[in-house]
């Protein structure tokens, strides 16, 4: 834009339009918080597959509730999950290696996370290279396969150098690029001992040292400690980004449910505990728990109990299914696994939003449980006698299958008569929040005043009338469907003193037909006139 005319003619001068495109955030990114075998704990890693999940994690572990919930998430039509391993007390593996006359330590190898699975780790050292003063690194993971022992996967760092300052440091190679090991120095510049005369062409076991020592898994589920320090685990601490407040360092990403299945095998006061924390964490961040019932519960009376002595455990942010569901184990194809349901519901979720967006409830006929069946056929009858209480039923139907049955929150009890009775309601106002709460961060510090207002009224609106055309409120209108406030009623002059705008959006939310009454009425027939 010129900053002053000087000759007659045309200037071209360009307006900013006020538009900001607001964008929909995601709705169905799953975190999982639990034990695993291996991988980093404490840090919220992003997969989305689960082939990710076994080349970072380990895959499924009979230990581990979460593994399989993955699994099932996937398979049942998830795309992202974000994974925290929690693994209290669990210790690495570690091997010290020696070199120079007389010997002294060079290299301090651990596993690259903590877990038992290290000791399956070995390295190998030789010291064939072009340039003196070099030496070759092999890690490798040795598994028993059938009885065999099988190289499941192999590392190799040639020409690496003790020196500090060289460009091929081994501590600086190694630590930045595998995923198998961590080096730390010893202060020492001798290099490492070979182990073989070529380590890098060896398949003996003898030319490789074995990582070992206090390698451990810590309190893992199923132990006595686990029922102590699980909880804790679980929970983390906000401060140090532990247990599922790992989750705050994926910023600027975002997770919108929230799977803890481990938390199902605590004790009760365990379970209350935890499921407590995580409700009102899910609150904070806009986000949704599925709840996994403890294995324990297997009948309906069991069932109806339980929730009457948990009553205080009810959220607007969470849901409950029953009874649990039995999946192929592929550890022992000969037998089933019992399972609690969230990552399940969780992939249920997922390919729901995707095909019809959040605003439809996970439920009914297309809500197909894949690879998964209720320990437990449900009737009618039990289905009355559990869903006026907030819990939604897992059923098998003749051609259908094994579907999802039920589109309550926690909140969703008759007598609760809340208006975030139903899971659709509660999942797209969320939704709303956080894709207005990512897109108008824009607007802070702005001058306040009626420029400013009618910019949101306009970004807010397109987002909501976008909404609206997807059919996602009801109302014929956009009138019907939807508002978007903000001007000199919502926002006062005290207002603007204290630095405060007020935006104001309503929406009509399309609830689900959970009750369909067909009316019959036998014509008298024809009665001539």
């Amino acid at each position: 834009m010129p900053g002053t005319y000087t000759y007659p003619g045309v200037y071209i001068e360009e307006i900013p339009s006020g538009v900001r495109t607001i964008t929909g955030v995601s709705t169905s990114d799953t975190a999982f918080v639990d034990f695993f075998a291996r991988g980093p704990v404490n840090q919220a890693v992003r997969i989305t597959s689960f082939g990710d999940f076994e080349r970072v994690f380990g895959g499924l572990d009979g230990r581990s509730e979460a593994s399989y919930a993955i699994q099932q998430f996937f398979l049942n039509g998830g795309s992202v999950a974000w994974v925290v391993r929690v693994a209290p007390g669990a210790v690495a593996a570690t091997l010290m290696l020696q070199g120079g006359s007389p010997l002294v330590n060079t290299l301090s190898v651990a596993a690259a996370s903590p877990g038992l699975w290290g000791n399956n780790l070995q390295v190998g050292v030789d010291h064939n290279t072009r340039t003196t003063g070099l030496f070759n690194l092999v890690v490798r993971e040795v598994v028993t396969v059938g009885g065999r022992r099988q190289v499941v996967n192999s590392e190799t760092y040639r020409n690496l150098s003790m020196s500090t300052g060289s460009s091929r440091n081994a501590v600086s190679v190694v630590n930045e690029a595998s995923s198998l090991v961590q080096l730390t120095g010893q202060g020492a510049t001798a290099l490492p001992t070979p182990t073989a005369t070529d380590v890098v062409a060896s398949t003996s076991e003898t030319d490789f040292l074995a990582l070992g020592g206090s390698a451990s898994d810590g309190d893992t589920p199923g132990s006595t400690a686990w029922l102590t320090s699980g909880p804790t685990a679980l929970i983390g601490s906000e401060a140090a980004r532990t247990g599922m407040h790992a989750l705050d360092g994926i910023v600027p990403f975002i997770f919108n449910i929230l799977c803890l299945p481990a938390a199902a095998g605590l004790s009760a006061t365990g379970l209350t505990s935890v499921v407590t924390a995580a409700e009102a964490y899910c609150e904070s961040k806009r986000a949704f728990l599925l709840l996994d019932i403890p294995a324990s519960i297997d009948t309906l009376a069991e069932m109806i109990s339980w929730m009457t002595s948990n009553d205080g455990l009810r959220h607007r942010n969470a849901a409950v299914y029953f009874p649990r569901l039995e999946i192929p184990d592929l550890r022992n194809e000969s037998r089933l696994r019992d399972v609690g349901p969230s990552g399940t519901l969780a992939g249920v979720f997922a390919r729901t939003d995707a095909t019809r967006g959040v605003w439809k409830a996970p439920a009914g006929t297309d809500a197909d449980l894949r690879g998964a069946a209720p320990i437990l056929k449900l009737n009618d009858l039990d289905n009355g006698a559990i869903n006026p209480l907030g819990i939604n039923a897992l059923r098998n139907f003749p051609i259908f299958g094994n579907i999802s049955w039920g589109g309550r929150t926690l909140d969703g009890a008759d007598q609760q008569a809340s208006e975030w009775k139903y899971i659709p309601v509660r999942r797209t106002a969320l939704y709303i929040e956080e894709s207005l709460y990512q897109g108008l961060k824009w607007v802070v510090f702005e001058p306040n005043d009626e420029p400013l207002w009618a910019q949101i009224r306009l970004n807010a609106g397109a987002f909501m009338q976008n909404l609206f055309r997807q059919g996602a409120f009801q109302g014929a209108t956009p009138r019907d469907a939807y508002f978007v406030k903000c001007d000199k009623e919502t926002t006062t002059q005290n207002d603007i003193n204290l630095g405060i705008v007020n935006i104001v959006v309503g929406f009509a939310p399309l609830k689900p037909a959970e009750f369909v009454v067909i009316k019959l009425q036998q014509m008298a027939g024809q009665v001539a006139v």
